[in-house]
This record gives structure tokens, sequence and C-alpha cells, in this order.
């Protein structure tokens, strides 16, 4: 009988107890459950999957990355007019190697802050990002025009401290458009990537006008407010769809194991080297070797970034056709054989016209689909820093390429031969266009496939 009570009681208290602990038990799996999904905090970056891909809302985005790039690339691709001033008027007894690093500095630090301005897409808000790029992009401008007395304070302000600003712009501009697109990928892409030429075609004239009438202070100073301005507006609307979840390295390297990487990271080099030649010394030549106008020289550049307008929105959409890999080995190719053969063996102005549109096209082609060509083979998730890591290579070819081509002509070419830098810069794209055939190869050997 005792037995029988004393198990009825254990029953009883079992039940008894079973509710508390029960209770116990939903209130820590709940405050285990809050403490798993924190409320995020007004910095950090949301998720937007819920929105559809290919949707109106995408295209907003590329339109406040095209407005980005206008003013982030614009402003180093119409850096030639300040460099023409420079060498002809302000700084005359400066070597252009010197002068050159300016614009060296803009492109080069950019692309070596690509890694921490990825890291920080990935984990802030990119509105927040981009806006506090546009920001340090407009001070960094303003505080130049009191320093321009000297080369090297523009070196750290108009150089250095703009490109920082630009990096914090550029990843975000050019990476988040690739998550909200499927179906049009490529042409959402390449409208972004031509906001730099259509920068750098209204800027270059704009920037010559404000030189010859107010001087290179003031021009520093208004497109510097403008600049702060416009981003201030399109850093609204520059939002991430995809979260990614943090990990324990902040940088994984391990992509360099990937074959097809080390080729485009070897043709990034290559074609970065080459890139800028045309842009930095195309008008000098024309005013010093050919005996054109200031405004020649001015205009020249400007064809090259309306070319390359065209180009990047066009290129899009012959990639949709022949496949991107295709397309951006056809466009480094003949932006090689423009400049070896187009400039290389003549002066007069026809030529250099020519040269200019053909250059602007295709080169067009090579800045706007390399993003495209990094999200068909390793996806969206991590596309910025990915990119931000291919961007030291970008960096390594700017600190090659200009300084090298502006030695070349200082050095060899006792600086008014320019064909040794011609030559370089043709040569750099070329081995660009190996680099790229063989990312071709590697990834399909059948030559008849789109890829």
């Amino acid at each position: 009988m005792s037995h029988t009570k004393n198990d009825s009681h254990s029953t009883m208290g079992e039940n008894i107890s079973t509710p508390a602990s029960t209770a116990l038990l939903d209130d820590k799996i709940s405050l285990k459950s809050t403490n798993e999904q924190p409320t995020p905090k007004w910095w950090a970056s949301k998720s937007l999957e819920h929105k559809p891909l290919d949707s109106a809302y995408a295209w907003t985005v590329v339109a406040s990355g095209c407005f980005m790039l206008m003013f982030s690339m614009g402003c180093v691709n119409s850096y030639g007019s300040y460099q023409t001033y420079y060498h002809l008027h302000q700084f005359p007894h400066e070597p252009t190697s010197t002068l050159s690093w300016i614009g060296t500095l803009q492109f080069a630090v950019m692309n070596l802050f690509g890694i921490p301005s990825g890291i920080l897409c990935e984990r802030f808000d990119s509105r927040l990002v981009t806006f506090v790029g546009g920001l340090i992009m407009g001070i960094a401008l303003v505080i130049a025009s009191f320093c321009d007395t000297a080369v090297w304070k523009l070196m750290i302000t108009q150089g250095f401290m703009f490109a920082v600003g630009a990096s914090l712009v550029f990843i975000p501009a050019v990476s988040m458009p690739a998550q909200w697109f499927t179906k049009h990928r490529a042409l959402a892409v390449g409208i972004v990537v031509a906001g730099s030429g259509i920068g750098g075609l209204w800027l270059t004239p704009a920037t010559d006008h404000m030189i010859t009438e107010l001087g290179t202070a003031w021009a520093l100073r208004i497109t510097g407010i403008i600049v702060f301005a416009v981003n201030s507006i399109a850093s609204l609307f520059m939002r991430n769809r995809l979260v990614v979840k943090s990990r324990e390295k902040i940088v994984d390297f391990s992509i360099f194991r990937d074959i097809r990487f080390l080729f485009i990271f070897g043709g990034g080099i290559c074609g970065t080297a080459a890139y800028f030649t045309p842009l930095f010394s195309l008008p000098s030549f024309a005013i010093q070797v050919s005996g054109k106008s200031d405004d020649f020289g001015t205009n020249l550049i400007t064809i090259i970034n309306a070319a390359s307008t065209v180009g990047r929105i066009a290129t899009g959409q012959v990639a949709a056709s022949l496949g991107n890999i295709n397309t951006l080995s056809m466009c480094t190719c003949l932006a090689s054989l423009s400049v070896l053969v187009l400039w290389l063996p003549f002066q007069s102005g026809g030529t250099l016209v020519a040269c200019a549109i053909v250059y602007g096209l295709f080169c067009g082609g090579f800045i706007g689909l390399v993003p495209v060509v990094m999200a068909e083979l390793w996806g969206i998730q991590r596309i910025a820093t990915i990119i931000g890591l291919l961007y030291i290579a970008n960096f390594a070819g700017t600190m090659i390429g200009a300084p090298s081509s502006s030695a070349l002509l200082d050095n060899v070419g006792g600086g008014t031969n320019y064909k040794p830098s011609i030559i370089f810069s043709g040569v750099f794209m070329m081995i660009a266009f190996i680099f790229f055939a063989l990312l071709r190869v590697s990834v399909n050997r059948s030559f008849i496939v789109k890829v």
C-alpha cells in the first residue's frame, strides 16, 4: 500500500511540476530565439529578397549607380584636362611623369581600397557607405582647391583622398545591380559603368571651361560641391538585395586557387596598365606632335568618353548574344589594335579621332563586362568582396601603367616622341586579351559555344 501511495504522490508531483517546467523551457527557447535573431541596427544591411528580380525598383538601383559613377569615375576620366593645364601652364617645369601621379593615385587607390569597400558593403547598408564616399570626395576636391600651388599637395587631396571616397562609391555601384537582375544583368551593369563615360563626356569640357574662366581652384570647388550633392541623392536608392551571413574570414583568398580567377586577375593587371595612356596622352600628343589646338586635344577626351558610353551599353547587348567572356575577349583585342594600328603609325587629326572612337568603344566593353563575368562565374552572394579582390589587379596595373608610360615619354621619347608610350599601351592591352582568351578556353574549349 505504501508503495502505491508513494507512486501516486510521485506522479502527482510530476504532474504539478510539468506546467512550470514547460513554461520555463518555453521562456528559454523564446530568449534563445530572440538572441539568434536580433533586431537589425539602423546602419546594418537589410535583406530585400522579397522584392522581385528585374523589377522597376531594380532599375532605380541602376540609375543610382550610373549617377554615382558619373561623378566618381567621371572625375578620374576627366583628369586629363587638369593634367594638360598643369603641364602647359601651372607647373611647366614639372615632369609629365610627376603630374600623372595625381591621376594615377585617383584610380590606383580607388582600386586598392576595393577590398575594404566590399567588406563594408556586406556589413553595412550600402546607402550609408555610398553617402560617406560622396562626402569624402566632395571634401577632398574642396581642400585640393586651396592646395593647388604644389603638386605633392594635389597628390594627397585630388589624388589619394578623393580616391578613398570614390572607392566607397564605385564598388557598391558596380556590384549591387548584379544582385537585382538575372535576365538583363549585362545591360544593367553596362548602363551603370556607362556613367563614368557620360561623366567624362560632359565633365571634360565643363572642367576645361571652368579652368579657363575661373582657374583650377574654383574648378575644383565647384566640382566638389556638385559631386557631394548628386551623390547624396543617388545614395538613397543604392540598397543591397541580399544580406551576406557573417563569417570567420573577413577576406577569403581561397579564390586565388581558381585558375579562372588568376586569368581574370592577369588580364586586369595588363588591361589597366594600358587603359589610361590614351586618356592622359592623346590630348597632349595632338597638341605637341600633330600641331592641333588645345580645344582639339580636349575634344579627343570627350570623344573617347562618348564612345566609351556607347560601348559599355552596346557590349552588354552584344554579350547577351555572343556570351560575356567572348565579348570581353573581343573588346580587349580591338582596343589594343586601335592603339597599335590607328595611333602608332599616324599623326593626322582624322586618324586621332578614329583612334579615339574605336578605342573608346571597345575599352568601354573591357571595363563594363568584367563585373558581369565575375557574377556569372562565382555568383552574386559575395560579388562585392570578389570584385574588391579583383581590383587589387587594377591597382597593380595602374601603378605599372601610367607612371611607366609617362617615364617612357620623358626618358626615352625626350618629352615629344610618344611612340614608346603608345607601344607600351598597345602591347599590354594585347597581353590582357591573351589572358581573357585563356579564360575562355578554361571555361569551355568549344569555340562555337556561347560563353
